[in-house]
């Protein structure tokens, strides 16, 4: 059983019940996805250990398609870095500043199962790119960040551990970022102030 929206009208209701054309699966997201939160502050534990901890910035989930490339990796740096989720507090205008303007802080924390799709109840993992490979690739991306801003100002967990993931929301703010199509992006790294 399944409910159709209330707003449609009648003849509509009816041809989308008879006409699968009407009931479109989402289509399947093949690039890399950051999920960002603005944060007060943020930490990770591994084994009881606190492994990397941040005060004000940006705390991005990160998870590696199959398929992700350089290229991907390349727009998701300069995305999250120029993202404006930050007031400017000399001019009180709100969404003006980036995480490098606020001189605050990034944490990066591997997670692959921002590509689970559930089958039934359980989660499937496939279109996550393959521990063997993802390793390298996560850490080739950290390295990305840290060269695009400073090195001590972007932290990250433990890939492949379990990891408990501490924070304070600031907002709360999220954003989802996927790298669908960097090729066709003109975004461009601005200049620090």
């Amino acid at each position: 059983m399944y409910c159709l929206p209330l707003a449609l009208p009648a003849p509509l209701q009816v041809q989308a019940h008879n006409n699968s054309r009407f009931q479109s699966k989402p289509k399947p997201i093949r690039a890399m996805r950051a999920v960002v939160q603005r944060v007060a502050s943020a930490s990770v534990e591994v084994e009881g250990r606190t492994v990397s901890e941040i005060g004000p910035g940006l705390l991005v989930l990160v998870g590696l398609h199959e398929s992700d490339s350089d290229s991907d990796a390349d727009y998701i740096c300069r995305k999250v870095l120029n993202m404006r989720l930050f007031p400017n507090e000399s001019s009180g205008r709100g969404w003006d500043q980036n995480v490098m303007q606020r001189n605050y802080e990034v944490l990066l924390v591997s997670q692959f199962t921002l590509y689970g799709v559930l089958k039934g109840n359980k989660p499937d993992f496939h279109v996550a790119m393959p521990p063997q490979n993802a390793k390298a690739f996560y850490a080739s991306l950290v390295d990305s960040f840290r060269k695009s801003y400073k090195p001590d100002a972007v932290k990250d967990g433990v890939f492949g551990a379990m990891m408990k993931v501490n924070l304070v929301n600031d907002g709360p703010v999220t954003m989802q970022i996927d790298s669908q199509s960097p090729k066709n992006s003109n975004d461009v790294i601005e200049e620090q102030s």
